[in-house]
């Protein structure tokens, strides 16, 4: 059955767009060297470049159903396109580091709300069937981002000036303003709601903390120094508090947590911050492994990630159809078995392994991953009122980026540690052995998925409660 023509309309209008945002912040990270000399400034001022933009998303990314009832999806969706393109061509004209940490804020503003918006908006447009399908699609820049963006940084850096690495947004984002104008259906604002100011005292500074503590993390100290250990602890507090605060107030509260009441979507949650553990964390074992024990470049390094980015672009559309035959459970759970065994590889390979075998292995990696996001993306709504959808995109969106952010800070505590008492063969070794644990751990949860993403009609199942009913 062919996909109902507006969803297709949708899902393509923000997929030209979106897929700029995702590729930005891994083309940028292959930089810092270059942006480093090229502005006279020190690492530890450069890393803010990639820091700033990962707190702004944690910034912006609570407000985004307070501004979708507000503004309506389309007209959100264009705003913040539009900061991220005018981002864009200011970080391109940056004539000193801080001026770049702060432009780079500005690019954060704008994708920090397009990616929950995203998924909210196809969520909304499409019912049944069309959900997974349409997924596979939007799924694509979120799977092989990644892995693929490294590789487009090195190949524009070898050819070009830096600014170039800004200023190939453009095309894309323009074309991405144009098709939204055109494909996105105008929408009126939901139902509009009164901002949550304590809830956004609470939570953004929360998720600021907690992303800036976790991004300090590669530290010689670990988890052990002043400024990581502070913000974490101050934005646990502040993400208890938040909690309490959203419980009292349910469908009032900044995000509505009251959506993860059902199970669908509570599972989803959580298998969604340790597939984020997974991939990004071993994303900053990967490169390593190759340019530290294997000698090559980093451009090297990144070209040798591609069969990775080609198993995830060949799994998304075949996991889409395989969930309407089983159900999302098993979908996941081959997906998630498939990453842990084609991890055990690297955990057991030295300096003189063979590259082939890895290569292979990189392959059968990228085809979990792209199978375990497809489910993991349409469950995560089912049976939810269209008014929800976006609390939920919020909720699934903050577990992944945080999830990525804890898995690369235990990952490279994890591999700093090992290397002082181990070879560094070892060391690698025992990093991807716990990639694995992190991966095997995910597939235990995933037998929580619910067994059918929708019904015979076509509509979505019923959630299944995952507690009791509040009281009144």
């Amino acid at each position: 059955m062919p996909i109902e023509r507006t969803a297709l309309r949708t899902a393509i209008a923000v997929l030209v767009g979106g897929v700029a945002v995702i590729l930005d912040s891994t083309i940028v990270s292959v930089a810092l060297h270059e942006l480093a000399a090229d502005l006279n400034a020190d690492v530890s001022t450069i890393q803010w470049v990639s820091t700033a933009y990962l707190l702004a998303l944690g910034v912006v990314i609570p407000v985004v159903g307070w501004l979708q009832s507000h503004l309506g999806a389309k007209r959100l969706w264009m705003a913040a396109l539009t900061v991220f393109l005018l981002g864009s061509v200011l970080c391109s004209f940056a004539w000193d580091a801080p001026s770049l940490i702060a432009f780079r804020v500005v690019q954060g503003v704008g994708g920090g709300a397009m990616m929950p918006l995203m998924m909210t908006m196809i969520m909304q447009a499409a019912t049944g069937p069309d959900r997974a399908r349409l997924m596979s699609t939007v799924a694509l820049p979120a799977a092989v981002g990644p892995i693929l963006g490294p590789v487009i940084g090195g190949l524009i850096l070898g050819a070009g000036d830096w600014r170039w690495l800004f200023l190939v947004n453009v095309p894309l984002c323009l074309a991405g303003l144009f098709l939204a104008w055109r494909m996105i259906p105008a929408d009126a604002p939901g139902r509009r709601v009164r901002l949550d100011v304590v809830g956004l005292a609470l939570l953004s500074p929360a998720l600021v903390a907690l992303l800036w503590g976790l991004s300090n993390v590669s530290g010689g100290g670990g988890f052990a120094q002043l400024d990581v250990l502070l913000p974490l602890i101050g934005g646990a507090l502040l993400l208890a508090g938040f909690v309490l605060w959203a419980l009292r107030r349910r469908g009032d509260a900044l995000v509505d947590l009251e959506v993860l009441r059902s199970r669908p979507t509570w599972a989803a949650t959580t298998l969604m911050f340790l597939s984020g553990a997974s991939l990004y964390g071993a994303m900053l074992l990967l490169p390593l492994y190759w340019q530290e024990l294997r000698g090559e470049t980093a451009l090297a390094a990144g070209l040798l990630l591609i069969p990775q980015g080609v198993g995830s672009l060949l799994s998304r559309t075949a996991a889409a159809r395989l969930m309407d035959h089983v159900s999302a459970r098993w979908v996941a759970l081959i997906g998630f078995v498939l990453v842990g065994v084609a991890t055990v590889p690297f955990a057991l390979a030295g300096a003189d392994t063979a590259t082939w075998p890895l290569l292979v292995a990189l392959f059968v990696r990228g085809l979990g991953m792209g199978m375990v996001m497809i489910p993991l993306m349409t469950v995560a709504f089912i049976g939810l009122e269209r008014e929800k959808v976006p609390h939920a995109s919020i909720v699934t969106r903050i577990a992944q980026q945080v999830g990525g952010s804890v898995g690369v800070a235990l990952l490279a505590v994890i591999l700093a540690t090992a290397a002082t008492g181990n070879s560094l063969v070892s060391a690698f070794d025992i990093a991807f052995w716990w990639t694995v644990g992190f991966t095997a751990v995910a597939v235990l949860l995933s037998f929580l998925l619910p067994g059918r993403v929708a019904t015979e009609g076509g509509a979505p199942a019923s959630p299944e409660p995952a507690l009791a009913p509040a009281k009144a």
